[in-house]
């Protein structure tokens, strides 16, 4: 295959329907607009959501919930990551900076670490929010706490 031999695939490509020349062509008349009525005007554009008259999608369906706008969103790191990014990396304190480095967060992102997993190192945490079971124990294997 080169540039000399290319084609459209087989019935992707058909001819344009010419509507609107003449009743010669089968589209004169009405040209395949059908028979009075809005859709049959130029100009004619439905509105979104309008289901002929029918209540609409939008309007049958309750609203509910909100969205708090104080809202302060952190991304969770449990003690598990610690240990392990502690032993693979042989560090003694972790802060945002070793986070983002290691790739589990990017340097928008608020930290909270959770007490999901057991931490046996010694280390010195630094981060913006702690859950009281991290908290206890970073302080139970000898380590320390710093809020952001």
């Amino acid at each position: 295959m080169d540039l000399s031999n290319l084609q459209p695939a087989v019935g992707s490509t058909g001819k344009r329907r010419r509507v609107g020349r003449g009743p010669g062509s089968g589209m004169g008349g009405t040209s395949t607009r059908g028979h009075k009525g809005a859709k049959q005007r130029s100009g004619y554009s439905r509105k979104i959501g309008f289901e002929g008259g029918q209540m609409p999608l939008q309007r049958r369906v309750p609203k509910f919930g909100f969205k708090n706008i104080n809202r302060v969103e952190y991304k969770a790191i449990n003690l598990s990551t610690l240990e392990e990014l502690a032993a693979a990396k042989n560090l003694t304190s972790i802060g945002v900076a070793e986070l983002i480095e290691a790739g589990y967060i990017n340097g928008k992102k608020l930290v909270k670490i959770l007490g999901n997993g057991s931490l046996t190192a010694k280390l010195e945490v630094k981060a913006h929010a702690f859950s009281k079971k991290a908290e206890e124990a970073i302080v139970a294997a000898g380590g320390t706490i710093q809020k952001l």
